[in-house]
């Protein structure tokens, strides 16, 4: 009887370890709008690895590229309800809660990606991310997407004049609508799910976005001329569900932690190596690239200086201020 009992108690403490080790394992879901191609795909796909490695095991990432999960502005909605643990993408639909996040719509602010990340690792990003807590989501890293350009099928944009009345796809929110407004463009909010095959039936002209990202979702299809512009530098963002986050022991959350961050750098290593050779596979595809000359650029700019000045108050003054104040610290570096 007591060998029988010293078995079961064996048993049971077997069981119970067992038990205790499926339950330390955490599943994790993670989407973003990206086809699978992209290198921000190649980056989350490190990052499920990393996170494994980082949490020995006890957070299971998947990842779910191309829009399998919804919208953006779903997928937020979806890791501010809990139902989804982590997003990597724009904070842009949360931008009536949080004022802060459309100062990266502001034209024109960046020369160069040592600027944009100098900007992405300092004091005015991690502001941000303070002030999307009370939403329900928790900053994890700041990683790139690039320079945004413009694409048509109407004609090669040269110089100021060649955008007016170009029907083009903007981003739906009002700076970027003011933006294109100012420069004459037909401006159309549009969710980017629906530009493609806008495009496709000549619906739109044009849109505007990074060149790798325009590459990845087959732009070259359905759009003909390409004007490097670099108006805008867009930013993503990789957040995670505040009531997922709050489960986590402090080894799984620094583990995630440092995993988001190695695949953040990661990201923006193969977003600046994409834009090396994609112009070229632009080419070759039929697709007219021409770069738009300074003196252009400053008629541009100068045309969309009272947009900043416009949206500059109602995103804040102190926080524009301190943001430009990085940028300038950047730059003087250089």
């Amino acid at each position: 009887m007591k060998r029988r009992l010293t078995t079961l108690a064996v048993a049971l403490a077997a069981l119970a370890l067992a038990s205790n080790v499926a339950l330390a394992e955490v599943k994790a879901k993670i989407g973003h709008a990206m086809p699978d191609t992209h290198p921000q795909a190649l980056a989350m796909n490190k990052f499920a690895e990393l996170a494994n490695t980082y949490t020995k095991g006890d957070v299971k990432v998947t990842v779910y590229h191309a829009g399998v999960l919804g919208s953006d502005e779903k997928q937020l909605q979806a890791v501010q309800a809990g139902t989804q643990e982590l997003y990597i993408g724009t904070l842009a639909p949360l931008s009536s809660k949080v004022a802060e996040v459309q100062v990266w719509d502001l034209p024109f602010l960046f020369a160069s990606e040592k600027e944009v990340y100098a900007v992405l690792d300092g004091a005015s990003s991690k502001q941000i991310f303070q002030k999307i807590e009370p939403s329900g989501l928790v900053g994890l890293t700041w990683t790139g997407m690039g320079f945004r350009d413009l694409s048509n099928s109407k004609r090669s944009v040269n110089k100021l004049e060649d955008v007016s009345g170009l029907k083009i796809r903007v981003m739906a929110n009002p700076v970027a609508l003011a933006t294109w407004k100012a420069i004459g463009a037909n401006a159309v909010p549009m969710a980017f799910s629906e530009v493609f095959p806008a495009l496709e039936t000549k619906a739109l002209d044009g849109q505007e976005n990074p060149l790798v990202h325009m590459y990845s979702n087959k732009m070259q299809e359905v759009q003909k001329f390409i004007s490097v512009t670099n108006h805008v530098y867009t930013p993503v963002a990789l957040v995670a569900s505040k009531k997922f986050w709050d489960t986590l022991n402090a080894a799984d959350k620094a583990g995630l932690q440092k995993a988001a961050t190695e695949a953040g750098l990661l990201q923006r290593k193969l977003l600046e190596q994409g834009d090396k050779d994609v112009v070229t596979k632009f080419r070759a595809a039929g697709v007219t690239v021409n770069e738009v000359s300074a003196s252009e650029l400053k008629r541009i700019q100068d045309k969309v200086k009272p947009v900043v000045s416009e949206f500059a108050p109602k995103i804040g003054e102190p926080f524009v201020k301190q943001f430009m104040a990085e940028i300038d610290k950047a730059r003087a570096s250089n």
